[in-house]
């Protein structure tokens, strides 16, 4: 046969940026979190995108249970696959019953449980809840990351859990040092 299966080398854990080349206009101006990039494809988070006119008091109701006091946090658009689901980032100091390590930091779980523990109080110190997630097949991915598009930096837990919505995607790349408004001008033609 002669067909070896080579490990890619995984960008789990990291963030994609969209780049202002970026030819999909559902990504323009986002930034996704990837939980999971391997040999099957990725899956990650937009973790910029708040639903208008969505609250955490929702994901609540729906779910029936009762809501804690004071959280009022937004609900984001995950991406375009299986939105009536939610997925929680959260900090790994909480532990729910299935969930993925995405790094050391901080855990994804779709595990309602997670809720009745936010309810009583047993709630991880950091959340992020996304409706639906963005999905990538076997080597999707690594061909959208050849064309100008994503540039792929490590993610910074403060970015995804303490800083403004409207902020997080320029911040995510000047963390690096570069200026994500400037990219296509900088890169690219030599």
């Amino acid at each position: 046969m002669g067909h070896t299966s080579r490990m890619i080398e995984t960008l789990q854990g990291y963030f994609l940026i969209a780049t202002p080349q970026m030819p999909d206009p559902r990504f323009a101006g986002k930034v996704v979190y990837l939980c999971a990039h391997n040999d099957e494809g990725a899956m990650g988070l937009v973790v910029n995108e708040p639903i208008a006119g969505v609250s955490m008091a929702e994901v609540f109701a729906s779910a029936d249970i009762p809501q804690p006091p004071g959280l009022l946090s937004a609900v984001y658009l995950g991406g375009p696959v299986e939105v009536a689901n939610a997925f929680f980032l959260y900090s790994s100091e909480y532990r729910a019953q299935h969930f993925l390590e995405v790094s050391k930091t901080v855990h994804l779980s779709s595990d309602p449980q997670l809720l009745y523990d936010l309810a009583s109080g047993r709630g991880p110190k950091n959340l992020l809840v996304a409706l639906g997630y963005s999905g990538w097949g076997p080597g999707q991915l690594e061909a959208e990351l050849s064309v100008d598009g994503w540039l792929t930096l490590p993610a910074d837990d403060d970015i995804i859990f303490h800083t403004p919505d409207s902020l997080r995607w320029q911040k995510a790349a000047r963390r690096h040092g570069i200026d994500i408004a400037l990219f296509g001008d900088v890169v690219g033609s030599a």
